[in-house]
């Protein structure tokens, strides 16, 4: 081979493999496979169902989108990193999710049990079972589809170049700040997400490598709040398992945002996610940037 076509192409894949590149290439491979994913499943729902839709159609073309993006996923690590996708690996991931599942849903009863104390949440009927269905979708689709683009693809590259720390607050931010366009947002919700989530599940990412622990914590919590007690999620209001009210001051129910913004969610949730990157550090999970590194 000339030696200019070597050339040529090793410079080709230094720009592939620049992180903002790369990072690119990653989120538009999910966002163009999910989308289509989306069109399809929703043109044979139509073909096979009068309106409206059944909540169980939905909660399948949620699960085969969920099933594309980590097929997409993989792929790119396949055969753009060019190297084995270990954060996906189905070996111990059952076990992990159920680990981040239990931690989410623990996290925010605690928080509802605070709020509950202080007498500002209040149960006022309870609803069939049903009514979890769509909780249940939307969750699932936030939980994976949310994690392998934040965690598995922007946290994670920026880490690899810029280091953990970098990486935890501009991937935080990001996070945070992707859910001002939300209903009732404030400059005070974005933040509180940034810090509460933002650490929390890059951190749940860092102490296993994988993004499993992340899946399952992003997943129950979301569900718990939405589906189990009732509360708006991110904004966003859900019916869910209890009709529920929260009364009282902003910073104690999170107001119209959700209680995603409750001081009680925000300690909490500090508190887990420096736990867990305590025990990242003390794994040698914590990457230093490029330019402290020896070689």
């Amino acid at each position: 081979m000339p030696e200019s076509n070597k050339h040529e192409q090793s410079l080709g894949r230094r720009i592939v493999m620049f992180p903002l590149v790369r990072a690119i290439i990653a989120i538009a491979m999910i966002i163009v496979a999910t989308m289509l994913t989306s069109r399809l499943t929703n043109a044979l729902g139509e073909a096979i169902f009068s309106e409206p839709m059944p909540e169980l159609w939905k909660l399948t073309k949620t699960v085969i989108t969920i099933v594309v993006a980590l097929f997409a996923y993989a792929v790119f690590v396949k055969y753009v990193e060019r190297r084995s996708e270990s954060e996906i690996a189905c070996t111990g991931a059952v076990e992990e999710l159920l680990q981040g599942v239990t931690l989410g849903a623990g996290l925010f009863s605690a928080v509802i049990a605070a709020i509950w104390i202080s007498g500002s949440y209040q149960v006022l009927s309870v609803h069939n079972l049903p009514v979890l269905i769509p909780p249940l979708y939307t969750s699932l689709s936030a939980g994976f589809i949310e994690e392998v683009i934040f965690r598995g693809i922007i946290f994670r590259i920026m880490q690899e170049s810029l280091g953990s720390w970098i990486a935890i607050a501009v991937s935080a931010a990001l996070f945070g700040f992707g859910h001002a366009a939300n209903p009732n947002a404030t400059l005070y919700s974005s933040v509180a997400i940034a810090l509460e989530a933002g650490i929390l599940l890059a951190a749940a990412f860092m102490f296993t490598r994988r993004l499993w622990l992340a899946i399952g914590l992003h997943f129950a919590w979301n569900f718990t709040q939405g589906g189990i007690f009732g509360v708006a999620v991110s904004g966003h209001d859900v019916r869910g398992l209890l009709n529920a009210q929260l009364s009282g001051h902003e910073l104690i129910t999170g107001g119209n945002f959700g209680a995603e913004a409750s001081i009680f969610a925000l300690i909490f949730c500090v508190i887990a996610g420096a736990y867990l990157l305590v025990l990242a550090k003390r794994r040698g999970h914590f990457v230093q940037p490029f330019w402290m590194r020896k070689e």
